[in-house]
């Protein structure tokens, strides 16, 4: 109990040093978006290698990814349904933000803190999670508003997918692992320093993008939609503690379950006309919730 509180503890210190850093002008939010492209093209990646470097491929496995696109399209209606009052903007910000999960920017740097061996569930999982994130969500949300002809298309879903830096490397390490190819155990050597950053620079990432101020008459939104949000993920974490699931596979549903705003859907907020200072705030207040509501699921579960 006491090393994972420690370990929480720790990176919500490097989300707190990233955060004063930026208060005091030492870095600028405009870095954070430089370590993002080095986390998501370069430690990520890494960790990914090391991480699924053993991996024996099961059907338990393959039905993640069928579950991280359920999930994400059990989110998105949900969100829909709760919010058919709401304008449209507001409601495709309210489906965007309930909606996603945010494996490699959170999920894996914190559970790679506490217990590597569920990387492999977490990557298999991010698989059909990816897929919903770039692009599939998209297709869904714009549908359920009646705005076919801002769909992207399959075409351009994929075309997103495969420029992904992380899925080419799930794809490609779930490829080799299916037919037992094992690679050169130098990879894994140079792999592993740069793997061992990624938490770090993820966390830091976080800090330097927190906003925290935000006008009061936006503050009754944003209540809604982490209350959804949080509300259902907190339903869903009770079913699967439930259900008769592998003890490993079971922690990181639940685990994800509760993860913050995945920076896509951030991404598809702005872009649906949501303003950026209302998105930017709840994404920051998502990731101050996760992070203490997942380190309490790990000591009770």
């Amino acid at each position: 109990m006491g090393a994972v509180l420690l370990n929480s503890l720790g990176l919500f210190v490097i989300i707190l040093i990233g955060y004063l850093t930026k208060r005091l002008n030492l870095f600028m939010k405009a870095d954070g978006s430089m370590i993002s492209k080095i986390v998501v093209n370069v430690t990520l990646p890494a960790a990914i290698i090391v991480n699924l470097q053993s991996l024996e491929v099961r059907n338990q496995l393959l039905l993640l990814i069928i579950a991280g696109l359920v999930l994400n399209l059990v989110m998105i209606v949900i969100g829909h349904s709760l919010s058919k009052k709401q304008e449209q903007v507001e409601q495709e910000f309210l489906m965007y933000s309930v909606s996603g999960y945010n494996i490699g920017n959170f999920a894996i740097p914190f559970v790679q803190s506490f217990m590597p061996l569920a990387i492999p569930i977490l990557s298999f999982f991010d698989i059909g999670n990816s897929i919903m994130l770039a692009g599939g969500s998209n297709v869904v949300i714009e549908g359920l508003n009646g705005n076919a002809e801002d769909r992207p298309s399959a075409k351009k879903v994929f075309s997103r997918l495969f420029r992904s830096v992380p899925f080419l490397c799930y794809l490609i390490m779930l490829v080799l692992r299916m037919v037992k190819i094992n690679l050169p155990e130098a990879i894994f050597q140079i792999a592993q320093p740069i793997a061992n950053a990624n938490t770090f620079l993820s966390m830091f990432m976080i800090g330097l993008f927190l906003e925290l101020r935000l006008p009061k008459k936006d503050l009754a939104l944003v209540c809604r939609v982490l209350a959804i949000k949080y509300g259902v993920g907190l339903l869903l974490t009770a079913l699967f503690m439930l259900l008769p699931l592998p003890a490993m596979i079971k922690i990181v549903l639940c685990l994800v379950s509760v993860g913050p705003i995945p920076t896509f859907n951030v991404i598809n907020s702005v872009a649906a006309g949501m303003r950026a200072e209302v998105v930017g705030f709840t994404s920051s207040l998502s990731f101050l919730i996760s992070l203490p509501l997942m380190t309490s699921l790990l000591l009770f579960l």
